[in-house]
């Protein structure tokens, strides 16, 4: 009778300790994992090999294996997920979030948001990738504080808070991500065991431990937001709560013309640009309409552009526009097909390629050395980001930096006096200017477009 009793003692006491092991606990935490054995949890994607080991669910590479993911039976929507984490050097691994597997996409490829694990040089971890659907959604690049908060070879403590569209990450204590974003409201949580393309990366592990998940009253457990930390929205044609205080409008409101007009007359064109299901298209062909251009002027700004190109596309985004003259020409963020548009190939040095400063610098991957500008495709939706502040004017494509310059210096002076825009006086010299959206004879479309002044 006595072992039978200290038996029930052991029990209870490791119930309580363990924050809810077999159950939830009183303050509303869930442990996802028992910690011996994988009752709740199944397998998708790779052969990656997953096992239990000192409480820890250790998932070790294989060769000539896709993505692995160990994954909760069950599905959450709104959430606070805790865990740890910790993989050999060099490892790619994550967590996904509010995931799906189905049988019509992809041949049940896993597909969701990913909490990003990242010890390499790229240093990513805590950012959000979009795993099988549009990739990088919030690259730490965006981040900087963040590069420094995971301990390689140590354990890391994750925090994950995705309530409505809001979905937040910390490492650590540091806050990584502030992602808006509704295409998926409710998933698995997958633990991801990433393929290896190296013989000296099979074998490599990766460790979680101390799961868990809050899925009730979770408003009064939110942690406070770090003001230093970007929010990035996704919402299509929409601003968030924290967009209007910080002085972010719709420089088109995803419905109707109001605000722009067409570079030959006073109203927006009739024929040529299309306005449907919230996006704005430039149909290509003969009978062109010509550029679109806005009303207001703009000196010191931050300008959004969501864009989707199709094969052989040009375009453009053009900025620091004299409106009063019949030629439009400015500062322009290329939008271009790369491969297979001529133009490409000419200018010096790729500077006509895609999210260049057009015929004067070239758009290359700034945030990570030797990673390329990041392009999710033809027939995709890329993200132009443009800043200019001060004369210093910024070029981002898809969350990562690919150029800078000083509008005002000597060396951009010397570029222009290169370039096809060297008969132009004052060239990227106006304190304001008009914004214009490019037809190139091409159909390219548009969408999200907003705008902030500093």
């Amino acid at each position: 009778m006595k072992s039978y009793q200290q038996k029930i003692k052991i029990i209870l006491i490791i119930s309580i300790f363990c924050g809810g092991l077999y159950g939830q606990s009183k303050d509303g935490w869930m442990a996802l994992f028992n910690g011996y054995d994988f009752s709740g949890w199944n397998q998708k994607g790779g052969k990656a090999s997953y096992e239990v080991i000192d409480n820890a669910i250790v998932g070790t590479t294989v060769a000539n294996s896709p993505n692995s993911f160990l994954c909760t039976n069950q599905m959450y929507g709104d959430f606070i997920l805790e865990y740890e984490m910790k993989l050999d050097t060099g490892l790619n691994s994550g967590v996904q979030i509010r995931s799906n597997s189905f049988p019509d996409y992809r041949k049940g490829r896993v597909h969701g948001y990913q909490v990003e694990t990242d010890p390499t040089p790229r240093a990513f971890t805590g950012g959000i990738y979009d795993e099988s659907r549009r990739g990088w959604i919030y690259p730490i690049s965006r981040n900087p504080k963040a590069k420094y908060a995971f301990k390689d070879g140590e354990w890391n403590h994750f925090r994950v808070e995705a309530v409505g569209n809001s979905i937040r990450t910390w490492v650590n204590g540091i806050m990584c991500a502030n992602l808006v974003d509704d295409l998926t409201s409710e998933g698995f949580i997958g633990l991801q065991v990433h393929s290896v393309f190296q013989s000296d990366m099979v074998g490599k592990i990766v460790k979680w431990r101390n799961i868990r998940i809050k899925t009730n009253g979770l408003k009064r457990h939110l942690t406070a937001v770090d003001p230093d930390v970007s929010e990035i929205s996704f919402l299509t044609n929409r601003l968030t709560k924290a967009e209007k205080k910080n002085g972010w409008r719709l420089l088109w409101n995803g419905r109707t013309g109001k605000g722009w007009r067409g570079v030959s007359g006073q109203k927006f064109p009739q024929n040529g640009w299309e306005i449907k299901d919230g996006v704005l298209t430039i149909n290509g062909g003969t009978n062109r309409p010509g550029d679109i251009i806005t009303k207001d002027q703009f000196g010191n700004f931050e300008l959004i552009v969501d864009f989707k190109i199709t094969k052989g596309a040009n375009s453009g985004i053009k900025y620091f526009v004299d409106g009063s003259k019949e030629k439009i020409v400015g500062c322009e963020f290329q939008i271009l097909d790369d491969k297979l548009h001529k133009d490409a190939q000419k200018g010096v040095n790729g500077n006509r390629t895609l999210a260049s400063l057009y015929d004067l610098i070239p758009a290359k991957g700034l945030t990570v050395e030797g990673r390329s500008k990041q392009f999710k495709g033809i027939g995709a939706w890329n993200r132009a980001r443009i800043v200019s502040k001060n004369g210093f004017v910024e070029h981002w494509m898809n969350g990562e930096k690919v150029l800078s310059y000083n509008r005002f210096s000597s060396e951009f002076q010397s570029l222009v006096s290169e370039s096809k825009f060297a008969k132009w006086p004052n060239y990227g010299q106006l304190d304001k200017g008009h914004i214009v959206l490019q037809d190139h004879g091409d159909t390219v479309h548009f969408r999200n477009i907003k705008i902030r002044e500093f």
